[in-house]
């Protein structure tokens, strides 16, 4: 690990001194060089895992296909949101830049003899197993989009927004950033303030985001995987998370939904909206069937995503 590390950190050094700091001596934006610094190492990140998602993924794909598809032009704009996701690290960028109002915050509150709660009020000495803090910002993480994922599905503005990542016929690994940028900046915001709020380094949250994401993305592959009785229960799997996207079961029923955690499936098997119902239906949106459009390429999926947050929130007909 320590050789890999060096060698990163070699690499962002170079990426940065040969083609980044010169176009930002150039542009006078010097008081940026720390940030273009990071920014470089989170590119470098992106990019590594686009690479490791393609060399695992990809493959699986190809040996057990769910479905397979003559025309994959539904896929391509999904790319398209893989790259600008994962090279913009959005949820990363947020963090850094609540850092200084909630530190502000915090020493205002304390100026004022207000101690703000953290989680090793919760649990003492915690802070001093960096395995077992970890652990348990992972699992708060994991609750707090399991609850957030929810209220996607609920709230109907929320779902003009979010159902375009459920509109895709033809999921894949691919589909996983498949997100309106507006949804993607109301959850990275949530996540990262949670995650400031109960102490979380910065180097941890970008540890968590990947580890994340790369789950999710196994989760949608378009692969006949699961994880056997126990596994489905312990770790989100494609099986299980393909049911949260299908037709008729994916934004219906008493919970508008089911299967909505993202790493582990017992908060839906705590709050009763789990479904292990075996098979890989079709995946997609009932309205869909009907005629309903949600775009094909990038711009048109980010502007019918607007007009249906229009509608929803003027609470205009013919809008679920």
């Amino acid at each position: 690990m320590d050789a890999l590390t060096q060698a990163f950190a070699a690499a962002q050094g170079w990426l940065f001194e040969t083609a980044v700091q010169p176009l930002i001596f150039h542009l006078g934006l010097m008081a940026y060089v720390e940030n273009a610094y990071e920014a470089v190492g989170a590119v470098m990140i992106g990019v590594i895992e686009i690479g490791v998602l393609c060399a695992l993924l990809k493959p699986l794909e190809a040996w057990r296909p769910i479905e397979q598809w003559q025309d994959t032009k539904a896929v391509r704009s999904d790319v398209i949101y893989t790259w600008l996701n994962r090279l913009g690290l959005l949820p990363l960028l947020i963090f850094l830049l609540l850092v200084i109002p909630v530190s502000e915050l915090d020493a205002w509150l304390r100026m004022n003899d207000i101690v703000r709660p953290n989680i090793e009020d919760v649990i003492p000495g915690i802070a001093r197993n960096g395995l077992g803090a970890f652990i348990i910002f992972v699992i708060v993480i994991d609750f707090v989009e399991y609850a957030m994922h929810r209220l996607q599905h609920r709230f109907n503005w929320w779902w003009a927004l979010h159902s375009l990542h459920h509109s895709q016929r033809q999921m894949s690994f691919w589909t996983d950033d498949r997100n309106h940028l507006l949804d993607d900046v109301l959850t990275s915001a949530a996540v990262a303030i949670v995650a400031l709020a109960i102490g979380v380094p910065s180097n941890q949250f970008v540890m968590i985001i990947i580890a994340t994401r790369m789950i999710e993305s196994l989760s949608h592959v378009n692969a006949r995987l699961d994880f056997g009785r126990l596994g489905n229960r312990l770790l989100v799997s494609p099986a299980f998370h393909r049911r949260h996207h299908a037709i008729g079961a994916g934004h219906e029923g008493r919970y508008q939904g089911c299967n909505f955690a993202t790493l582990f499936p017992v908060w839906d098997m705590m709050f009763r909206t789990a479904d292990f119902t075996p098979g890989y239906q079709p995946t997609g949106i009932r309205d869909q069937l009907e005629g309903r459009d949600y775009g094909i390429g990038f711009w048109r999926q980010q502007w019918l995503g607007v007009v249906r947050l229009g509608n929803a929130l003027l609470r205009r007909p013919r809008y679920s």
